[in-house]
């Protein structure tokens, strides 16, 4: 079916996605018209993406008709994982007022795709599926705010999260998604709670370690 959406929220959607799942990385300069050939979109509704994730945090301006994905500092990134816990906590314990066993099968389902893509080294849709689970869940809480505001949240950590994970070793690491599942199961809302809380500290572990061997120094 052809996309009848209008072009400016096309292009916001394509160049978000390619965003925060890493496809321009941290420090790396891109032109808009580079952009706009990549989208395959006109000037106008590329530029108004850009604006719109430049205000997001997502891009920065550089000059010269570029833009890039800004750097994550050790602060930054100190407050991102904050704020991740403490947002991303709230949207699961109301989340887990509205889940249903459905609801859970769904999740259960996400998370097999997740398997498949570790499997398969396959981090791209390791990142995408992982999205897909945290936001189907955090959808049952409701809150149309807080959503907006962990969309941004994660448009800001996802392209770091994108560079250490094309490390060895880096998506084979302890699934807390399980556990989580398992709370679900049990009816268990700290539990699920507790994993996802658990989630959020590994990725911020896993970016931290990142920044210290040097990890986006390249860019």
């Amino acid at each position: 079916m052809p996309d009848t959406r209008p072009a400016h929220q096309i292009a916001y959607t394509r160049l978000r996605d390619m965003v925060l799942f890493g496809d321009l990385v941290p420090g790396q300069a891109v032109t808009i018209e580079g952009l706009v050939a990549r989208l395959g979109l006109g000037m106008t509704p590329v530029r108004e993406a850009i604006r719109r994730l430049i205000a997001e945090g997502a891009l920065a301006l550089q000059g010269n008709r570029r833009v890039s994905v800004p750097r994550l500092t050790p602060a930054l990134l100190k407050d991102l994982g904050f704020a991740r816990d403490a947002i991303e906590a709230r949207l699961t314990v109301m989340a887990m007022d509205a889940l249903t066993a459905h609801d859970t099968e769904a999740l259960r389902t996400i998370d097999a795709a997740i398997d498949t893509a570790i499997a398969q080294g396959d981090v791209a849709g390791y990142l995408r599926a992982n999205h897909q689970f945290h936001f189907t869940l955090y959808a049952h809480a409701g809150s149309g705010v807080l959503l907006d505001i962990t969309r941004s949240l994660w448009l800001r950590f996802g392209p770091s999260l994108r560079v250490v994970c094309t490390a060895p070793g880096q998506i084979t690491l302890p699934d807390n998604h399980k556990h989580a599942l398992a709370g679900m199961g049990a009816g268990d809302s700290a539990a699920v709670v507790g994993a996802i809380r658990a989630d959020i500290a590994q990725g911020v572990a896993q970016i931290a370690a990142g920044l210290d061997a040097g990890a986006f120094d390249a860019a």
